[in-house]
């Protein structure tokens, strides 16, 4: 591997801090028990971490409300904690990735709160967007668009005299209030938060709706102003993937190429980016603008050797012919859980999904280019489906009373030890509750158990993840699509090494283009004669 280009083909880890491991025994994950699991994750293999947001916040979207960009909230810690943890990573050979929110901040922002108290038309408001409302009165927004979770994406403010006055956008929850990067501003604020971070030592930046930021400078009604509420994507074309926005990526690669030229050490951006196509998304990752963006098809394919060999073609084609490298992802704090989302809702996940979900696994380590795991899934971790409504705090549940796509589910912390919750998550006293409640099944998932079992989900993972770095056809390169019988997805890494995924009902083992193939997990280096590797892996 090109250590220079590190990025290229590394795998990176999500740590939900909230989530992960808690220290102090109040029921939340922080930096420091992130601290204590490095060498779990050194261990398992990853090249590095993306931190969810742990700035300082009043938690109404779990951190991704930010107040304060520059500092620690101290549930998590503190800043000097934050330091102790990227020395400790650094020392493990563990990259550190921070998660910035510069679509939107807190409504407990100081400059949102200085907007608020401001007049209309001044400095202040002119970093939100602020507009007056449409009637007679004022009374209707100043236009038809919807928050992506759920009503309008509108709030009236009251003004200083306490007459109902302005309105201002918020393209999520009225607690998060959009910024305007057409005000100058607000990019030179981004610019100083970057290097406070980078200053402190930290690899580089997930980068959260970088497709987001502008928005068309009228204002003007959606042609579909249900689709963001509908979809909880991204989609309309007035709020979202405005042209401007590549000017910001080019101005955050030169920053971060500043500072790689004063120590050789690459700093990695990593986009966001929901759009239409492959097409738009390699716009993204143009040599001067983003190193990766996550790219969401993989993640949104049915199970279907069809459907997966079509955007991974796509993805080859239009991503890769930039120059960057596709960056895989099967799974984020966003979405149900491979297990649940691939077969049974139900929680004990030792059939059908989970079957899928460790095939999924590995082809994604086989394809070329860089990949990202989320916590537990390593664990084969199935979504807690049965939350009752009192613990859940998903704002899109808050917003529109329904359960439908909320994400408490794939949040709960993880299980560590033990046979019962808190399973080793928080060291409180006996009787300590994480603050989402584990199902008494995670006892089956537990770390210590699956370290333990040779053929549990994490040896699934750490075994992929070794073959990965031992073998130079995978990580970088292209790949070649072999035939294979109906059901089958089969391509070729280099001359010598075949992965095939057995989407439907296909004979185990069976053969693929005349390589003979094991029937469950990845081979190790001369197993087979005439082959470096070869995966089978049975998703049926």
């Amino acid at each position: 591997m090109n250590r220079h280009h590190w990025w290229r083909d590394a795998v990176i880890y999500q740590v939900y801090v909230r989530s992960f491991l808690d220290s102090t025994g109040d029921g939340i994950g922080d930096l420091a028990g992130v601290r204590a699991g490095l060498p779990y994750l050194r261990k398992l293999g990853v090249d590095g971490i993306w931190l969810s947001p742990f700035y300082p916040s009043p938690q109404h979207d779990h951190g991704y409300d930010v107040a304060d960009y520059r500092d620690v909230d101290p549930v998590y810690g503190d800043l000097d904690e934050f330091d102790r943890l990227v020395t400790a990573a650094r020392r493990l050979g563990v990259r550190v990735l921070l998660d910035i929110v510069p679509n939107h901040c807190s409504s407990a922002h100081p400059w949102f709160r200085e907007a608020l108290a401001a007049a209309p038309g001044s400095p202040e408001r002119a970093r939100f967007h602020f507009a007056d409302g449409r009637g007679p009165d004022g009374s209707e927004p100043p236009n038809n668009w919807h928050a992506m979770f759920g009503g309008p994406a509108w709030t009236r403010v009251t003004e200083a005299d306490g007459r109902p006055g302005q309105w201002y956008l918020h393209m999520f929850t009225p607690e998060q209030p959009d910024w305007n990067w057409r005000n100058p501003e607000v990019a030179a604020e981004f610019d100083q938060v970057l290097r406070f971070w980078l200053d402190r030592g930290v690899d580089g930046f997930r980068i959260d709706v970088a497709a987001g930021l502008f928005k068309h400078p009228e204002l003007p009604d959606s042609p579909d102003p249900e689709a963001d509420a509908r979809t909880r994507d991204s989609v309309n074309p007035l709020a979202w993937n405005q042209p401007e926005v590549h000017d910001v990526w080019r101005h955050w690669r030169a920053v971060c190429e500043q500072y790689t030229a004063r120590d050789g050490r690459e700093r990695l951006l990593v986009g966001e980016v929901s759009v239409p196509s492959a097409r738009e998304h390699a716009k993204y990752v143009r040599p001067d603008e983003l190193h990766q963006a996550f790219f969401f098809d993989l993640l949104g394919a049915p199970w279907d050797a069809d459907a997966f060999r079509k955007v991974i073609s796509e993805a080859m084609q239009d991503i890769a012919g930039t120059g960057s490298t596709v960056t895989w992802v099967l799974n984020n704090h966003d979405q149900v859980r491979t297990v649940t989302r691939y077969g049974e809702p139900a929680p004990e996940g030792s059939g059908l999904g989970a079957a899928r979900a460790r095939a999924a696994a590995l082809l994604m380590l086989a394809l070329p280019g860089a990949a990202y795991i989320y916590q537990g899934e390593e664990l084969g971790l199935p979504e807690v489906v049965d939350l009752p409504d009192d613990v859940l705090t998903d704002p899109i549940f808050r917003r529109t009373g329904s359960r439908a796509r909320i994400r408490d589910g794939c949040r709960v912390p993880l299980p560590w030890s033990g046979q019962a919750s808190p399973f080793g998550f928080t060291s409180g006293a006996e009787g300590a509750k994480p603050w989402l409640p584990q199902p008494e099944y995670f006892a089956e998932y537990a770390t210590h158990r699956a370290l333990a079992d040779t053929r549990s989900s994490w040896h699934l993972y750490r075994d992929g993840l070794q073959l990965r770095s031992a073998l130079h056809q995978l990580g970088e390169g292209a790949l070649r699509w072999l035939d294979t019988q109906p059901g089958v997805l089969a391509f070729a890494r280099g001359d010598d090494l075949v992965c095939a995924v057995n989407f439907g009902t296909a004979p185990v083992p069976a053969p693929v283009a005349g390589t003979p193939l094991l029937a469950s997990g990845p081979c190790r280096p001369g197993e087979l004669p005439g082959s470096t590797a070869a995966w089978w892996i049975d998703g049926s």
